[in-house]
């Protein structure tokens, strides 16, 4: 079938009014032409959409789909209105990331730097959480994009690949483990840790390697921040294992030292999510493309 928009707005305010009179003065018509309109709108559905009585009207089951689902293309026509429109000024909008703190730390930065210089008028609200939480958002609508470590828990988001962090072993300059080219897990496990916070991506992971080889790890201390695990390791707390470039700022001024983390998962990916590709709005999509890219 083929809706007039123009009926299907006179239907609405015929609805909303719940009279045809009042109906035909809000929207400038005859009265004549507003049934005119309701009438043929009743024989294209096939149903009647009105009960009239002598003071007004009121909608039949038919009735109120109709007025459900013209309002929800005034609302959808607006929203396509407004997003074309923002074309002829370049591209801008809102977007709301939520993000990992190996992201946040080693390449968002430098991401939406480029992107900014490209849609200068897209502004952002941008939070760091834990893996899971960051999933969690995206889920739920507060977030638009999220960005976490591939092995997090995900069962209903799309997702595609950001970029990969290194992981090391960070160790003060004196430790035992100082002249090592490189690490095995088993190793490290040998010594007490600092760990990152139980709903981390890290603790994840480091919670299935300890399975694989059968040793649990020894942690003194536990703290989300990577900053703060850096000095806690200068402090000869405990050793850690961070993502090289997130850690690379602290080396020199705090006295430490990298040792490379010698197994397979030491190399792990961070991936994008959404809701829907699909269901992104142009801005959002935008954004998510350019990301995408870089992996």
């Amino acid at each position: 079938m083929r809706y007039d928009l123009i009926t299907m707005d006179v239907f609405t305010a015929v609805a909303e009014e719940r009279n045809l009179t009042r109906a035909a003065e809000r929207l400038h018509l005859a009265v004549s032409a507003v049934s005119k309109r309701i009438a043929e709108l009743e024989e294209q559905v096939g149903s009647p959409l009105l009960l009239r009585y002598a003071r007004g009207v009121e909608l039949t089951p038919a009735g109120q789909s109709v007025l459900h689902y013209a309002r929800e293309l005034r609302l959808v026509l607006g929203q396509m209105d407004e997003e074309l429109a923002s074309y002829s000024a370049g591209v801008k909008g809102h977007i709301r990331i939520h993000a990992i703190t190996s992201a946040l730390t080693q390449f968002l930065p430098g991401d939406l730097e480029r992107f900014i210089d490209s849609y200068p008028q897209i502004n952002f609200d941008i939070e760091e959480r834990v893996g899971s939480a960051v999933v969690r958002a995206v889920i739920e609508g507060r977030a638009d994009i999220g960005i976490f470590a591939e092995h997090t828990r995900n069962t209903s988001l799309e997702t595609r690949p950001y970029r990969q962090d290194q992981l090391v072993v960070v160790i003060p300059r004196e430790h035992a483990l100082a002249g090592h080219s490189k690490v095995s897990f088993r190793q490290a496990l040998e010594h007490e840790f600092i760990g990152p916070h139980l709903e981390s991506s890290l603790y994840t992971l480091f919670t299935q390697q300890q399975a694989e080889v059968g040793i649990n790890m020894r942690v003194r201390v536990r703290v989300s921040s990577f900053e703060c695990m850096c000095r806690l390791v200068a402090a000869s707390v405990g050793i850690a294992i961070l993502p090289k470039t997130a850690i690379m700022q602290y080396l020199k001024p705090m006295k430490l030292q990298m040792v490379p983390l010698d197994e397979s998962w030491a190399r792990r990916m961070l991936v994008i999510g959404v809701r829907s590709t699909d269901l992104l709005t142009p801005t959002v999509r935008t954004l998510f493309e350019h990301l995408a890219a870089k992996g």
